[in-house]
This record gives structure tokens, sequence and C-alpha cells, in this order.
């Protein structure tokens, strides 16, 4: 079977998610039209060529329901002549997206789009209110725990520390910023008002005032929840744990953001005819569903397995980007993968860059293929694990 080539991979600049981040007057289907504006002007496509487009959105309610996808390219100015899907993987969902598109794409043989928006400050998370987050009854009957608490119960199973936990998300906001400064972010599109003027060019949520002192000031963000709610012994007797250690904090999670992305991806024989110049191409995708109350994991085994497809193993990765869903996963990624922290998230991770859990999928496309290019290296893998056990991966190679 052809595999699938990615024409361009563009996001915006993540915003912070609150009342306070730079982008909390634009509304989302403005945010994401600005990326499917500027992948039509870039690639230089007759958006009538597309196929369809499909786009990740987690909290589809409000500003975000009503198929935000269809919409969005109805405000940038995208021919009628294409559909639009919006899907919810939670925060699988973008890459996801992207998944579904390189299938249009081949099986049209022709060109399609896949992509993410969520814009946290303006809705919230859990602002669709279903039953993951709202229905207790639901909840307990199902062990779906709130995903911070699985994170702790991970890292406490794996053996890691606060400690090791604070350095690594200190690492991640060192690499953020150095990479700001660098200037390492080609497919970053800046955001602007109607009038025209840029309200963010660049990542707002990296902080390069953080230290460990600082780090360790702050208290435990689930263990009060986990208390309150009597998960604690429901998940030591489910796991043979003696106790839970309350290793995540606001600073070793993933912050809140604002941000919207957008994917070409074109058959082999539809980039010819069109004159397209590919970036990259797919050599594989996998998407698992794990334990569905540790529910994090799952980043691993849809790495394992979209390896396996595309013949590989995680040695012949010279990148791997993978959603910092909390500190204490990216550390049993790296255990369980076996990836040296060199290789991983080099320009920082959600924990620094902030995660728009609709875009992150697809906009971590365009973060490793900016890299594979600075650096003129071969392949990256692309992870995100998700709620309710959900993952998936994604093998790419530079054109």
């Amino acid at each position: 079977m052809s595999q699938a080539l990615i024409i361009d991979a563009l996001r915006s600049p993540r915003g912070r998610g609150n009342d306070k981040g730079a982008l909390r007057h634009t509304k989302p289907v403005d945010l994401l039209a600005q990326q499917l504006t500027a992948l039509a002007q870039r690639t230089g496509i007759d958006t009538a060529e597309v196929s369809d487009a499909f786009i990740g959105c987690v909290s589809q309610t409000g500003e975000q329901g009503a198929n935000i996808a269809k919409l969005a390219l109805v405000r940038a100015g995208w021919s009628d002549s294409v559909p639009g899907l919006s899907i919810n993987r939670y925060c699988a969902s973008g890459l996801s997206a992207v998944h579904l598109a390189a299938q249009e794409a081949i099986a049209c043989d022709g060109l399609a789009v896949g992509g993410g928006v969520e814009m946290m400050s303006r809705v919230p998370m859990a602002s669709d209110k279903g039953p993951l987050t709202h229905d207790w009854e639901f909840q307990q009957q199902t062990t779906l725990v709130p995903i911070g608490i699985s994170a702790d119960v991970i890292a406490t199973m794996e053996g890691f520390d606060r400690a090791q936990c604070d350095a690594y998300a200190l690492a991640s906001q060192q690499r953020a910023v150095a990479a700001l400064a660098a200037g390492r972010s080609a497919s970053v599109v800046p955001v602007t008002a109607g009038e025209g003027q840029v309200l963010l060019s660049q990542d707002e949520t990296p902080r390069a005032q953080t230290t460990l002192e600082g780090l360790g000031q702050l208290p435990p963000a689930f263990a009060a929840m986990a208390e309150k709610y009597g998960f604690n012994p429901l998940l030591c007797q489910r796991y043979g744990l003696v106790r839970i250690d309350p290793v995540h904090h606001a600073g070793n999670s993933p912050a809140m953001a604002d941000g919207a992305s957008a994917v070409l991806l074109a058959s082999p024989a539809a980039a010819r005819r069109l004159g397209l110049q590919a970036r990259a191409r797919i050599l594989a995708t996998a998407t698992v569903s794990v334990d569905r109350t540790l529910a994090l994991t799952g980043a691993v085994p849809a790495s394992q397995r979209a390896l396996a497809l595309a013949g590989l193993t995680a040695a012949d990765i010279d990148l791997f980007e993978v959603n910092e869903s909390f500190a204490g996963l990216m550390l049993h990624y790296m255990k369980h993968m076996n990836v040296s922290h060199d290789k991983l998230n080099v320009n920082g991770g959600a924990i620094a860059l902030g995660h728009a859990m609709g875009s992150t999928g697809s906009a971590l496309l365009g973060t490793a293929l900016d890299e594979l290019e600075r650096r003129q290296a071969r392949r990256a893998l692309v992870s995100l694990c998700g709620a309710a056990g959900l993952a998936v991966a994604m093998v790419v190679e530079r054109c």
C-alpha cells in the first residue's frame, strides 16, 4: 500500500489557557481558520482538490461545538466542496485526525487535511460535562479515576519519586526556553487579530524562571481529590500498593493551552500530479487502548506497535515527540521504550509548552519535522496517550 505524504504541517503558537492568555479574545473557529488559510497559502493548493478535513477537538461544546471542522473551513474561505469532521479521541485526537486524513488521501488518491483545535481559555476542560468527568456513579462503576491520580499511581508503581519528576519538568522548561531563543519554530504561524496586528508569534507558556527549588514548593495537585473521594484504598488494593505517593503538581503536569494546527496529506500520485513537495512520509500508525484505570501508559504499546508495523526498532528513530501528559509518564516511557532523554522532546514538551488537547497531536508533527530538518535527521516517532486508556503513535520519515 502507498505511504501517505506529509506536504506541510503548521501550528499556531500555544497561548496560556486561562484569562491571561494572549489568545483569549480569539474564537476557536478563527484560530483554526488562520491555520487552514496559512496551509493553503504555503502549499499553493486549490482547496477544491481536498477530499476531506478531520479535526481533533476534545471539548466539543459551545464555541467548539457544531462541527468546528466544517465551520473553520468555511471561515477560512475554502471550497464548499470540502467536507469536515470533528473527532474526539481525548488527547490523542489531533494525531488520530492526521491518521484518518492519511487514509483518506490514499483511498481517494488525492489530498486530505488533519489537524486540531482547543482553546482552553474559552472552553475549559470538561465543559462538555460528559460522564468521564461529571457522572460520579459511572466513574465509580467503571473505575475511571481522574488522570492526575492515575499518573500518581503509575509513578508509585514504577518507583519514580518527586525529585525525579521535578528534574524532568525543569529540563522541559529549559529546553523550551532555549528552543524559543534559537527560533526553532519554522512550522509556527503567528496569530493575528481581525485588524492584522500580531497577537502571539511564539509559544507563551514556557517559564524561564523555573527552578528545582520553586518546583519543590508546589503542593501536590491530586492528593486531596484522591482522599476526598476515597480512591487510594481502591487503587492500592487493585494494584497491590501499600500507599500512593502524590508526586505530581502544577509544575510537572501539562499546562492548559490554546492552540490549533493543520496538516496537509497527499497520496504520492497526487503530490506528483499537483507538483507538491513533501516534507515527510508516514511509515506507520498505531492506535491502542490499555488499562482504563491507569489510562496513561498507552504511549508505550502504541509506539511499539507502530515501530513493528514500520519494521523498525526504537534504535532506528532519531527523535521522539511524546506528549508530556505528566512527568512520571515520561520517565515511564523512557524506561519501557529504552529511549534516552537526549532523543525525547528535545525542544521541551507540554509541561513547558502547554497542551491544547485536541491540537497537540497534529502540532507535534510540525515540531518533529522542524527538528528533523534542522538536524538533517531521518525518522521521528510521535505519540500521545489519553483518558480511558486511549493512545496513538505515528512513525514518519523525512523526505
